[in-house]
């Protein structure tokens, strides 16, 4: 006689050969998201966001919303830096 086991489920197993690979990729997708989003709201001083990205796990629609919508927008150098006048001493 075999041994029962709840969790056996000879069916399952195609099944899951399909969902690991997917579940890997979700996994990846999500620390990748969060660690990015959690990054700029600290940079950004925003607590209230920091605290719900942390907490809340949306496979990273709600990272994917604070990163296009509320991240704070940062001060990009122009293409044309201002040059500073070089003074230069010569003897008369």
């Amino acid at each position: 006689m075999h041994a029962f086991t709840p969790f056996y489920s000879p069916m399952a197993t195609g099944i899951s050969d399909i969902f690991v690979p997917f579940i890997f990729v979700a996994l990846v997708w999500t620390i990748v998201l969060k660690g990015y989003a959690l990054w700029n709201a600290a940079r950004g001083n925003q607590k209230k966001w920091f605290i719900a990205i942390l907490i809340v796990n949306t496979l990273g629609i709600l990272e994917i919303v604070y990163l296009i919508w509320f991240r704070p927008k940062t001060n990009t150098p122009s293409k044309e830096k201002e040059v500073a006048p070089v003074h230069t001493s010569s003897p008369q």
